[in-house]
């Protein structure tokens, strides 16, 4: 069962909030889970625009427009991938704030020695301005899921107040 730390989902809808942003999802790895625990929020409504899983290669491609080729060359699971998912993010949907995910919770993907099951990568878009990252976490799925959450909230807080 996916259970996340709200504090730190709540600071950052806090600061969405404040600075009157609204905020998107592009979800891979984590199927829809970050969407979900923003959505449980009293003032979601306030800026949570949505999110789109897009657990398969294909969605990526087909509805972000993620090349094919970078998927070849990098995975699906990949800082390379996960930032064309955010910019892909950008074109579908209005919103001040884009945040897609992809990595590795189990086994069965594009795991390796030096990418193993744990691996999460994210990026984050505002305007312009672009910003990825790779964590690695430990524990099973639901626990790889529930890190990456409270990471991504976080890393959102840093972002927009500029402190990364």
């Amino acid at each position: 069962m996916i259970e996340t730390d709200s504090a730190a989902i709540e600071q950052c809808a806090k600061l969405l909030t404040d600075k009157k942003l609204t905020i998107a999802f592009a979800e891979s790895a984590t199927a829809g889970s970050l969407s979900a625990a923003f959505s449980k929020l009293s003032d979601a409504g306030s800026f949570l625009k949505g999110g789109l899983v897009c657990y398969d290669a294909c969605l990526k491609e087909d509805i972000l427009g993620v090349p094919h080729s970078l998927i070849e060359q990098y995975s699906p699971e990949s800082t390379e991938v996960s930032r064309e998912m955010a910019l892909g993010l950008k074109r579908l949907m209005r919103a001040d704030v884009y945040v897609a995910i992809t990595g590795l919770t189990r086994s069965g993907g594009s795991e390796s020695k030096e990418k193993p099951v744990g691996t999460m990568f994210y990026c984050m878009v505002q305007n312009d301005e672009i910003y990825s990252c790779n964590e690695y976490f430990h524990g099973n799925e639901d626990a790889i899921i529930n890190q990456t959450i409270e990471q991504i909230s976080k890393s959102i807080v840093k972002f927009l107040t500029g402190k990364r």
